[in-house]
């Protein structure tokens, strides 16, 4: 069955992309979502449309993006953590603290698109990565540091 994706999935396809799936899959999971619709004659031309529409959109996110990134370029965030001996965390920083971080300086960003390349578990500064559109990753750098 010819389904026109709504939205980006993951191994199937970009958005406004035109995909073959077993039929099952588009009734039962990706026409009721919402995540695609039937490719009709009318809603072929009717994608076209819809794509020059799409692509202004992506066109004044990723510039949204880019301002937020050079913010977040220049920006210091420090987070507080318990201390054992030899500076040893109690636990570790997640992703869900320096989200919380950033939302509290003015930052909306979802916790999934902080990456944090391996486990902070010590006093220091760290960068992480937060993605902010599908092309634009900022740097973020984080100051662990003692809580009084």
């Amino acid at each position: 069955m010819k389904i026109i994706l709504r939205q980006n999935i993951e191994n199937l396809g970009e958005i406004g992309e035109i995909v073959t799936v077993r039929p099952g899959y588009a009734r039962n999971f990706l026409i009721p979502r919402s995540l695609a619709y039937v490719a009709t004659p009318g809603a072929i031309r009717a994608l076209k449309t819809e794509k020059a529409q799409y692509a202004v959109k992506m066109e004044k996110a990723k510039t949204a993006a880019e301002a937020v990134a050079a913010q977040l370029a220049d920006l210091q965030i420090s987070i507080p953590m318990q201390v054992g001996e030899e500076g040893r965390l109690f636990g570790s920083v997640t992703t869900q603290m320096i989200a919380q971080e950033l939302e509290l300086r003015g930052f909306k960003v979802d916790r999934r698109n902080v990456t944090i390349d391996e486990p902070i578990k010590t006093l220091g500064i760290f960068e992480v990565h937060v993605k902010l559109h599908a092309e634009i990753v900022a740097p973020l750098k984080v100051w662990v540091i003692a809580q009084d």
